[in-house]
């Protein structure tokens, strides 16, 4: 069985902050957004930014630019354009609330 990174195990866990979503949802959601961003949400790329810590108001409105178009990047639009506006809040929600 493969090993779960960090940010996973903590959802899977039930580690709130998240709790309007289910352990389960808020997994796969931290599943995607870890392919790029790191399962520990510290990208492993200098051109892709670092979740892990970010104010949860900024990841909010930047991900609700990419899902209406208004911040272009054609990997966060497709990423983001089926997300509801509870989803981003749980994923802002928990990021914000890593340690630096």
């Amino acid at each position: 069985m493969k090993r779960m990174g960090p940010l996973l195990a903590l959802a899977l866990a039930g580690a709130a902050p998240a709790a309007a979503l289910e352990s389960g949802e808020l997994g796969a959601l931290l599943a995607q957004c870890a392919a790029c961003h790191g399962s520990d949400g510290v990208a492993k790329d200098v051109e892709i930014p670092n979740l892990k810590g970010q104010h949860d108001r900024y990841i909010v409105e930047q991900l609700r630019n990419f899902r209406s178009g208004k911040r272009k990047s054609a990997e966060m639009h497709h990423e983001s354009r089926h997300l509801t506006d509870e989803e981003i809040e749980a994923l802002a929600q928990y990021f914000s609330q890593m340690p630096h």
